[in-house]
């Protein structure tokens, strides 16, 4: 029986080194790997290139790395709620790569198909396509994007089990389905690990051919990062 399963988040990324690149699944803070976070903080890896929709929050989630500056370079599509990445991206401290979101999942989805390089329509025109191929498609100008290239692709599911398969809750599928697989190594941190062959195969969104390391988290606080509420009428 195959068993990718870890003892803790420590195994799990172990081999994580400076210099890397780290995909990160989530959508704002929804469904992000909050404990493989803690870990990198608590590792003190520096120089990582990160790939994200966002980059946290100030005090959560990426965040904790910015703050660190431990983060060299930050690839996202959405940054707007984190007031230590502005001030790092202005002064010139953290480079910065914005990338339209679909393009951004797609890059992620053609590496997790091994597929090298697509063509989008979005950018075109602007300053996202300098110095890439441009091609027409039925009249209308597209772009190519090359697949990203990570060492490591950190995810986070509702529930796995030991060979790896993944089950995510609602929107947590998120860029976390796209990620898996999508980097020489995976690593799925779940909320409730379960053995082999119990989880339902029509269930399943991920297989575990895509994860290399599965590990069960311990606390996860699952912020809201903007909650909006309105007076009873």
């Amino acid at each position: 029986m195959i068993n990718k399963k870890v003892n803790n988040v420590s195994d799990a990324l172990s081999d994580i080194k400076d210099g890397m690149t780290i995909m990160l699944g989530g959508f704002g803070l929804c469904g992000i790997p909050e404990n493989s976070i803690a870990e990198l903080v608590a590792k003190g890896v520096t120089d990582l290139t990160c790939i994200s929709n966002n980059a946290g929050v100030d005090g959560f989630g990426l965040g904790l790395l910015l703050e660190k500056k431990q983060i060299k370079k930050m690839i996202s599509s959405y940054v707007g709620e984190n007031a230590e990445f502005e001030r790092q991206m202005l002064s010139g401290e953290l480079d910065v790569e914005l990338t339209p979101q679909g393009t951004l999942a797609e890059k992620c989805r053609a590496a997790q198909a091994g597929i090298p390089a697509f063509y989008t329509p979005a950018g075109y025109g602007t300053e996202i396509a300098e110095g890439k191929e441009a091609r027409e498609f039925n009249g209308k100008m597209h772009i190519m994007e090359e697949a990203y290239k990570a060492d490591f692709a950190i995810v986070k599911a509702w529930k796995g089990d030991e060979a790896g398969n993944l089950i995510f809750k609602g929107t947590a599928r998120n860029f976390n389905s796209c990620m898996a697989g999508a980097a020489t190594i995976t690593v799925a941190e779940v909320e409730e690990l379960v053995p082999a062959g119990t989880l339902d195969p029509n269930q399943i969104h991920i297989p575990g051919i895509f994860v290399k390391r599965i590990f069960q988290g311990t606390t996860y606080e699952k912020r809201i990062e903007q909650r909006t509420t309105r007076k009873r009428s």
